[in-house]
């Protein structure tokens, strides 16, 4: 594990745009799978079950809808920046709301900020959801390093204490950093 502390440093835009030979490549790769047996029990002792598993693969080969996924991302201000030798993929969101709290909210592991992007509105935005001005919260939605857009960690270490170090110390929106006196941070890994 690197013990050097290293500064934020510059942060660049991000905008999700896979190429279609990419989308085209993964389908074909989902409909070549060489599936195992079916197992000997008809409970999930024996793990995720095959049926299951290819009702799965055959969503995200026939039905799953890449592009819309995509938009929901571009529809909000993405970008990258270097945190300890790793390219950090992150949502930020401001709220038009005055003293909004800074809130860092970190995805479960295994998973994505998609699973959080449900809630940008509600935080960003409450009293369009029948809360009060004061529920505010400006956002930072980063990807776990390895995950999503983010890039892959090239060394051990990245544990939960490790992650969230580098989310309080050194991501560019730290709130401190902002000139917020204080902030919040929630996470599910």
């Amino acid at each position: 594990m690197s013990t050097t502390v290293q500064s934020a440093t510059d942060i660049r835009p991000f905008r999700v745009d896979i190429p279609e030979e990419k989308l085209a490549e993964l389908r074909r790769r989902i409909a070549a799978i060489r599936w195992p047996s079916k197992e000997l029990v008809s409970d999930r002792s024996q793990g995720v079950q095959l049926a299951t598993l290819q009702e799965l693969a055959r969503y995200w080969e026939t039905e799953y809808d890449w592009r819309k996924a995509e938009a929901k991302l571009n529809a909000l201000s993405q970008f990258t920046t270097e945190i300890d030798g790793v390219d950090i993929h992150f949502i930020h969101v401001a709220s038009a709301h005055e003293n909004a709290l800074p809130l860092i909210m970190t995805h479960g592991w295994p998973g994505s900020i998609i699973e959080l992007l449900e809630t940008v509105d509600p935080l960003t935005n409450p009293t369009a959801h029948g809360g009060a001005a004061e529920d505010a919260f400006h956002l930072v939605l980063p990807s776990l390093p390895g995950y999503g857009f983010s890039g892959e960690p090239v060394e051990v270490g990245w544990d939960l204490g490790r992650t969230a170090r580098a989310w309080a110390d050194r991501h560019p929106h730290e709130p401190a950093r902002a000139g917020a006196e204080r902030h919040d941070a929630d996470g599910d890994r």
